[in-house]
């Protein structure tokens, strides 16, 4: 009846996962009893589970991205930890099979349910409002979208304490990832979570495609779109053509598993290389998913911060739709050592190094942008220059990763390791520091503390850099990844001085917490009243901060390629604002449970279907395709925001205006 479920599942003799679990279990009991208790239930219900608001999504994802950030970090703790003193006659503290769940558990968290929740986080909270319109094209499937990536993270860690998780790397590679050699459930969770949560993120990709191309105010053009938008579309493309070959890849392996076919077996007709043909036709495009986004964050920063307009925003946009089309064609660099030959090799090796280009010109547009500009060092403008730094030396890195006879040398080692580090920390993980740095104003209406973020930057930096280069030097010396136990005890300082590094970041992010918590203390004194805190250049900086749930009282009229610098700059001149609009009513869509039902479904699907529970997982999919017909079915999609309202939120915010324009001209009075 249970399937392959039973109490052996529950890891009574294994102390971490056992210990881990029983706190996990304890905070999350004591949470919900805290919400029970202070009578939170219904708030919470109608303003953020239910909710549809793109602004209220985009938050929920950050804070999933953040929790999952959390979980991952403390795997890599301790797999850097485990490895520096696992050498020599020292086994360490953790053994083979519970170090190889927790390096596979350590990528897939990272790339799956950390970064990948945390961009679009960031792109749905900002994109709709530079584009100067109210939600995304499809505001319910936003949240279904939402709450499907969870219900992946919820398997995820799930396994922690029911059964185990893959043995297999953050990729499941066949032959091992195959019944014969992984029986457990481990592959499975993988599976089904990353299907689950892929699923959802398709309809963000679609979704985001749409609300780019059909859903902007009137006047913005595309050659008139922030940055941050262009790099959007472009994630969001990629994760339309990407991400239903991770879905047929997974559906396949996953037949392979539970009814014995032969997709990806050494033997059978079965070919295990289609396996990483597939896998990697949709990794590396996957990078660029994460990476295009970043760059607009760091795209809206340079300029904002240096006082200027985004140097070559032309040849920005090129090269974005570049990266876009080359990223389709580079991903066999990544088993150039697995017997394609020299033809194929050389022509992925040439298509990985042109990619370069066209990031190469993003780096040359942002230095440039700055050169002229009054720089501004602020904690956004640091963890850019940051990026500028790390990232061109994990670039130059790749290029030599490119040269298939270099790859030869140095694959799956740690230099492989430090270099995708190099590439994803320095370019992704520094633009979400600095993207959350530079819209927490228009999220929650005050700014962080600059003190306690400049300290996290830098310990955050340092510890960066003492972490992975050891980690360089040791790939060089021939250390391969993935070591449970090291045999040569040359390697023991460099090991040991990667552990430094993990401390430094541990500190980082504990300043991380120290300022959001004295931010919070202190919100007052950090209050943005005039809904611009930065001087920014795009229309999110046009609201009130927090925005409101219609984001904007009057549809923004754009008449320039800086939408909100051109009203900016006129106001200041004329010293007074436009004058005030006749104001109407504004629908908006209703808010709806049909995500967090679905999810909640596909959770319980995910889970019989990984324990082969058959019944149950037919009874989760039913109900789950049970509430999108009922929802179909709804009489009422949008409600009416009465012309008082939103007359009365405006008014609000052009009076900060006015305060402000007052503000400037007694200062130019007395200059």
């Amino acid at each position: 009846m249970f399937g392959k479920l039973s109490w052996s599942a529950i890891p009574l003799d294994q102390p971490i996962p056992l210990i881990t679990s029983i706190i996990l279990i304890l905070v999350i009991a004591g949470t919900l009893g805290l919400v029970t208790w202070k009578r939170w239930w219904p708030y919470l219900w109608n303003e953020w589970i239910t909710s549809v608001d793109h602004k209220r999504i985009g938050i929920m994802y950050g804070i999933l991205g953040v929790v999952m950030l959390i979980r991952g970090f403390a795997d890599a703790i301790m797999m850097r930890t485990q490895q520096a003193v696992a050498i020599g006659g020292s086994q360490g503290y953790l053994e083979p099979g519970h170090y190889n769940q927790i390096f596979s558990a350590h990528g897939t968290i990272m790339i799956f349910f950390a970064a990948m929740p945390l961009v679009i986080g960031f792109m749905n909270f900002v994109v709709p409002l530079q584009l100067g319109v109210r939600d995304v094209a499809f505001p319910t499937m936003n949240s279904v979208s939402f709450w499907l990536t969870a219900s992946g993270a919820l398997l995820v860690n799930l396994s922690l304490f029911i059964g185990e998780f893959a043995r297999t790397g953050w990729l499941p590679y066949p032959p091992l990832s195959e019944g014969t050699y992984s029986p457990g459930v481990g592959v499975d969770y993988y599976l089904w979570a990353v299907q689950i949560s892929g699923i959802g993120t398709l309809m963000t990709g679609i979704n985001f495609v749409t609300t780019v191309l059909k859903m902007r105010c009137p006047g913005m053009s595309y050659l008139r779109m922030p940055m941050f938008c262009w790099t959007s579309l472009g994630a969001s493309l990629l994760i339309v053509a990407a991400f239903p070959v991770l879905t047929a890849t997974l559906a396949m392996l996953s037949l392979d598993r539970v009814f014995g076919w032969h997709f990806f077996t050494a033997d059978a007709g079965g070919n295990p290389m289609m396996f990483m043909n597939l896998i990697w036709a949709w990794g590396h495009p996957e990078v660029y998913i994460l990476v295009l986004p970043a760059f607009g964050i760091f795209s809206e920063i340079f300029s904002t911060f240096s006082g200027k307009p985004l140097f070559g925003y032309r040849s920005m946009v090129a090269a974005t739709l570049f990266i876009c089309i080359v990223s389709m064609t580079v991903w066999l660099h990544h088993f150039f050592t697995m017997g394609s030959g020299p033809a194929v090799n050389t022509f992925f090796g040439i298509s990985t190094s042109v990619i370069a280009v066209g990031t190469g010109v993003k780096i040359y547009n942002w230095i440039f942008t700055m050169y002229g500009g009054r720089v501004r060092m602020t904690v956004p403008m640091l963890w850019s220059l940051g990026f500028i730094f790390t990232f061109v030396i994990g670039g130059m890195t790749g290029v030599l990763l490119a040269v298939p006879p270099a790859d030869f040398l140095v694959h799956n080692s740690m230099f492989l390791v430090a270099h995708f580090h190099n590439v994803i920390v320095g370019g992704v993980v520094f633009a979400l520091f600095a993207g959350l740095d530079y819209w927490f104003p228009k999220a929650f209406g005050f700014r962080l503390h600059e003190g306690w973020g400049k300290a996290s930057f830098w310990f955050a930096f340092l510890g960066f850099w003492v972490t992975f280069t050891p980690l360089y030097i040791l790939g060089l010396e021939g250390m391969t990844r993935r070591l449970q136990h090291v045999n040569v005890e040359e390697w023991r300082p460099m090991l040991q001085l990667s552990v430094v590094g993990i401390v430094l970041l541990i500190v980082g992010a504990a300043c991380q917490v120290i300022m959001l918590v004295v931010s919070i203390v202190q919100r007052d004194k950090l209050r943005d009243v005039s809904g611009d805190p930065w001087d920014g250049r795009s229309l999110e900086w046009a609201t009130p901060s927090p925005a409101p749930f219609f984001n904007f009282a009057i549809m923004p009229n754009v008449e320039g390629e800086e939408a909100y610098w051109g009203i900016k700059v006129r106001a200041i001149e004329s010293q007074r604002l436009s004058e005030e609009p006749e104001y109407h009513d504004i629908e908006m869509p209703v808010n709806s449970p049909v995500g967090f039902f679905t999810a909640a479904f596909a959770s319980i699907t995910g889970f019989a279907l990984i324990w082969q529970i058959w019944w149950l997982a037919g009874l989760g999919f039913a109900a789950a395709i049970a509430g999108f017909v009922v929802f179909a079915w709804r009489d009422v999609h949008e409600f009416h925001v009465p012309a008082e309202e939103v007359a009365r939120v405006e008014r609000a915010r052009r009076a900060s205006r006015e305060a402000l324009l007052e503000q400037i001209a007694a200062e130019g009075a007395t200059a």
